[in-house]
């Protein structure tokens, strides 16, 4: 399970700013995003997605307010959402470590891309997408990525550390 650092406490401040009605905390791991979520007076209803059962497990035990899904993205989700949050694996793959929990495909940006293509279906009119990556991600590469499927993307934070730049994107439909 991915434990919270600085790009999860990044992203939780964009929720607490923007999180609205139904959200879908995609790639949930330890729950911190969706129990944000949750608590802000705006947000109807949460469902956190984990593609791994024993995270799934965990939010349901710690956050029973919270509805828990195990699901490769959005093969296992049903509806729209007028918020869905990402804070997805996005490191480039070390061939000699294996921990998807951090890394997002061979480039770091694959699991990004496919995110992004499947996102809109599930995406409410005017809902929104707040997406985190890093520089190691490949910016401009995000970036064209949100353009092909459909969408427009804002950069609305980001916090530089010592070895990357942490990006956090408002997305919505083009």
């Amino acid at each position: 399970m991915y434990e919270p650092r600085e790009d999860s406490f990044l992203l939780c401040a964009a929720v607490e700013r923007r999180a609205h009605g139904s959200v879908l905390d995609m790639g949930t791991g330890s729950g911190i995003l969706a129990e944000t979520a949750r608590c802000m007076p705006r947000v109807i209803s949460v469902t956190a997605v984990d593609i791994d059962p024993e995270c799934v497990r965990f939010v349901h035990e710690r956050y029973p307010q919270i509805a828990a899904v195990q699901s490769d993205l959005f093969s296992s989700v049903a509806g729209t959402f007028d918020t869905i949050i990402f804070n997805p694996p996005y490191l480039p793959q070390d061939p000699e470590i294996v921990d998807r929990a951090i890394y997002g495909g061979k480039q770091g940006h694959e699991l990004i891309e496919r995110f992004l293509k499947e996102a809109r279906h599930f995406l409410a009119p005017k809902g929104a997408i707040l997406l985190l990556f890093s520089s190691l991600t490949g910016k401009q590469r995000v970036e064209r990525a949100i353009t092909e499927s459909g969408l427009a993307g804002t950069q609305i934070s980001s916090q530089k550390l010592h070895f990357e730049e942490l990006y956090v994107y408002h997305i919505q439909q083009a």
